[in-house]
């Protein structure tokens, strides 16, 4: 409430969930009614959170007719009021996550599906240490081919890649300056931008965490503000895996660390090479991968990311600073020595995929797995194992898997593979045009 009382300018404010698709679902209510928000929360059927990407009931879900689409609590995360920057009218956002009527955690909810693994490595003595990386487009969709916007300095169209390039940067300074200013508002720790290899693509890093729901909080709201804050410009700003043919797609790489109990490091034992935990956590990441792929691309359009020489893996295998492979140890100080995931697209569910992640790496940590050697040289030459090369392969890999039983409740499994299953149905309707409509500014 302190913010609201900071704020007084805000008469409306906005709770919202991820759903599985990781799509923000909620309700505008008048600040005034705040203080019973924050005591009592507020109700959403358990349905909300197993929409499928229109917004549509999952057929023959039992959470539906079967069930008679009864109410689930939902009460505020620990993350509290913020702004929303991107509105015309000053309003505030109160993020939510989905409890059962007696207080329990539902176990259909992407963020208590994290919390549940964040328990794990707390009950291991535990902290995971997480960052990510986000990739995007700035987009004008205002005709019928999609194109890289005019500069809001400029006015001018730069249709190359200009990969690090300063000047691409600075053709959108008033957006990444309102941008920045927004990340300070809301508390999401936006570090280093860099211009990507594709036209009006761009990369925001977040600063690394020792609590793996902020970073995926912050990676959540950051794709909200993001997409919110273009449309002021007068352009989309858009996270779908792949929206050009022609040009590399937009990953949501992640990095991250293992703190035990006395704050120590447990992938540095001094060497360039990292601990043999740092190679237990890799194989945890390499066995569960087949199974993940589901979450780094869970949608149809995920899939033109994932072709060989296009900076997106498709072998599972892992190397150090090599970034063809789909597991890269970056170089780095001993104490920074970090495990980075490549898989993942800028369309994923961000709480999904950090459970996934962290999860895999302690079932291998856990395990004390073997890991194969490091690859060397390009990873696509290689003839490793694959990754599922298509949306339904992917579907069956992720129900089928002990590693995601391992990690993930039945309840969760069961309800995103019907809500897939779907989604794979009804895509086969859509061209290529629809698609794109469909995806853009969705995920």
């Amino acid at each position: 409430m302190d913010w609201l009382r900071e704020h007084p300018e805000v008469k409306t404010i906005r709770v919202a969930a991820a759903d599985l698709n990781g799509v923000a679902r909620g309700k505008r209510i008048p600040a005034r009614f705040a203080d019973k928000l924050l005591t009592e929360g507020t109700k959403f059927p358990y349905s909300v959170l197993n929409m499928d990407i229109w917004g549509e009931d999952v057929e023959n879900s039992p959470l539906v007719f079967k069930a008679g689409d009864p109410d689930a609590l939902l009460m505020p995360t620990e993350r509290g009021f913020m702004p929303m920057p991107w509105l015309d009218a000053p309003s505030g956002l109160l993020p939510i996550w989905m409890f059962h009527p007696d207080g329990r955690p539902y176990d259909g909810d992407p963020r208590q599906a994290l919390a549940r693994v964040v328990e794990r490595y707390k009950a291991a003595g535990l902290t995971a240490v997480v960052a990510t990386e986000l990739e995007f487009f700035l987009i004008d969709d205002s005709g019928s081919d999609l194109r890289v916007p005019r500069s809001p300095r400029s006015g001018k169209r730069r249709t190359g890649a200009e990969t690090l390039s300063l000047r691409a940067l600075d053709a959108f300074d008033r957006f990444f300056t309102a941008l920045y200013e927004a990340c300070e508002a809301m508390d999401i720790p936006a570090d280093t931008a860099i211009s990507e290899a594709a036209p009006g693509q761009f990369e925001i890093n977040m600063m690394h965490q020792p609590d793996p729901l902020k970073a995926a909080d912050d990676a959540w709201l950051f794709k909200q503000l993001v997409k919110g804050l273009a449309r002021r410009f007068g352009f989309a700003g858009s996270f779908m895996a792949k929206p050009y043919e022609l040009f590399n797609g937009s990953g949501m790489h992640m990095h991250f660390s293992v703190l035990d109990a006395r704050g120590r490091n447990i992938f540095d034992d001094g060497t360039n090479a990292g601990s043999d935990v740092l190679r237990h956590a890799v194989a945890g990441c390499l066995e569960a991968m087949p199974g993940s792929t589901l979450l780094f691309a869970p949608h149809e359009n995920s899939y033109d990311r994932l072709v060989p020489n296009a900076h997106a893996p498709t072998g599972i295998g892992w190397a150090y600073e090599n970034r063809t492979s789909a597991i890269r140890i970056p170089s780095s100080g001993p104490k920074a020595r970090r495990i980075e995931h490549r898989t993942p697209g800028g369309d994923v569910n961000p709480y999904l995929t950090v459970a996934a992640i962290l999860g895999a790496a302690l079932n291998g940590i856990e395990d004390r797995a073997d890991c194969p050697p490091p690859i060397t040289g390009n990873a696509y030459d290689q003839g490793l194992a694959q990754l599922p090369t298509d949306w339904g392969a992917a579907i069956d890999a992720f129900e089928t898997s002990p590693q995601i039983r391992r990690i993930f409740p039945d309840h969760l499994i069961g309800n995103l593979v019907m809500t897939k299953r779907q989604e794979l149905h009804y895509m086969a309707e859509l061209s290529d045009e629809e698609t794109v409509e469909l995806y853009l500014d969705t995920v």
